[in-house]
């Protein structure tokens, strides 16, 4: 009997939850864009793929429509499908979701830095980040020596091949962590730095954790498996290791920082953080500084890494596109003077190549997470305050309408009937900002 009622109990148990969140559901969303169903506890968890979100995010918004509502356990998402809605949300109502939707695997930060910050810092970190970055080369002629002086480098360490098969992941990976350190910490490594191969091996081991069907289930639920081993321990034992590396850095530019003289970024915050020395209430703090360093040595060295290595692997399985490729280097800079931005006026189809690998690979999916800043009407959905935003990259970069036979690499994607470089406006590899 005493069986009988513990199953009895746990039936009624059971089935208060699932009125519970039927009357949620009917209660909260009916104004909310359609989507799929949620149960209790899991929410939608069973109608995607963790192995290929992207996949599943297509399937529910051939069935829901471009814009629509998901939940992973008790959080509440919404899915930004296709150009016309990933556009109008981050353009026409870029205020209304300006906030950054929380990464549990990164919490480690306590909203600090600029990529997955979600605190009150966040903007003027950002902003000021932009700013000086700019000041120290990016975009600028500065930057450009910069990247040809470490391109030497790089063909020294490729060189030293001979010729022999070899793997480029960190060889590779040296050249954009140089350039970026150069702007952070005015130095670069030797390609056989102990301390900087470390740093290239978790950068390397984080990308490829974030992806891991693990990671993303443990972003939705962390509340329900952080205490549990697995592989989001790891992540973050590493991103505990780079924030260390990047706050010792600052560390040492603070003991030896001139006000009159700031030599790189880091100085440059430190300056920053000087001026609000008597702030209750200061931005730019050590923590801040070291984990904004952190996230842009993470961010411009292993994007890159990994965009050239595919590029690498594309061209050797697209060996027409390498030889077309190679007449053109060949004819506009020769063998005996560097590569300039000048150029790039001259090669059309280096430009499209360039263009082509970054679509084709879909490196980031889905952009980082935005957050409604407040109740916000939308294409007649009323959207919550706080409601999770997830703008698709690969419904841009994979939109047939836009780049036909989108699962073939063309480099012809971008370029005109008489061979020219063609801009998509769809072409939005790492990020989905629009600009008025």
């Amino acid at each position: 009997m005493a069986a009988v009622g513990i199953v009895v109990a746990l039936l009624v148990w059971m089935a208060t939850l699932l009125l519970i969140s039927i009357w949620k559901h009917i209660y909260s969303s009916w104004q909310l864009p359609p989507g799929p169903f949620p149960l209790p506890i899991v929410g939608n968890i069973f109608q995607l793929e963790f192995k290929n979100i992207p996949k599943s995010f297509t399937r529910l918004a051939e069935r829901f429509g471009p814009v629509f509502t998901l939940y992973l356990g008790s959080r509440r998402f919404v899915v930004l499908h296709g150009y016309k809605a990933v556009k109008e949300v981050l353009l026409d109502y870029r205020n209304e979701f300006s906030g950054r939707g929380e990464i549990p695997a990164f919490r480690v930060h306590q909203d600090k830095g600029i990529i997955f910050n979600n605190g009150p810092t966040w903007q003027d970190t950002r902003r000021f980040s932009l700013t000086t970055l700019r000041d120290f080369g990016m975009g600028k002629q500065s930057n450009e020596q910069r990247i040809q002086r470490e391109a030497q480098f790089l063909l020294g360490a490729l060189r030293k091949t001979h010729g022999q098969p070899f793997d480029p992941t960190f060889v590779i990976g040296f050249a954009p962590y140089n350039v970026i350190s150069d702007i952070l910490f005015h130095r670069r490594a030797d390609y056989n730095d102990k301390t900087a191969l470390r740093m290239l091996s978790l950068f390397n081991e984080n990308f490829h954790l974030l992806s891991t069907p693990w990671i993303q289930l443990y972003n939705n639920f962390s509340g329900y498996i952080r205490y549990l081993p697995g592989s989001h321990r790891k992540l973050m034992k590493n991103v505990s290791e780079i924030k260390e590396y990047a706050l010792e850095g600052v560390k040492d530019h603070q003991r030896s920082l001139e006000a009159s003289c700031p030599r790189d970024f880091t100085d440059t915050m430190l300056l920053e953080m000087e001026k609000e020395k008597h702030s209750t209430d200061p931005v730019y703090t050590l923590d801040n500084i070291a984990v904004t360093v952190a996230d842009l040595l993470f961010a411009g060295t292993e994007t890159t890494s990994t965009t050239l290595r595919y590029g690498l692997l594309i061209l050797m399985k697209y060996p027409e596109v390498e030889e077309k490729l190679h007449e053109e280097i060949d004819r506009v800079i020769g063998p005996s003077r560097i590569p300039a931005i000048k150029d790039r006026l001259d090669m059309p189809y280096l430009d499209a190549v360039v263009h082509e690998i970054q679509r084709f690979i879909d490196m980031i999916p889905s952009n980082l997470f935005h957050e409604a800043t407040r109740d916000t009407v939308f294409r007649g959905y009323v959207i919550p305050k706080g409601t999770v935003i997830i703008p698709t990259l690969d419904s841009l970069l994979y939109d047939s309408q836009e780049f036909p036979e989108p699962e073939k690499f063309k480099p012809e994607h971008f370029l005109n009937e008489n061979g020219k470089f063609k801009y998509s406006d769809h072409f939005k590899p790492f990020s989905a900002e629009y600009n008025q």
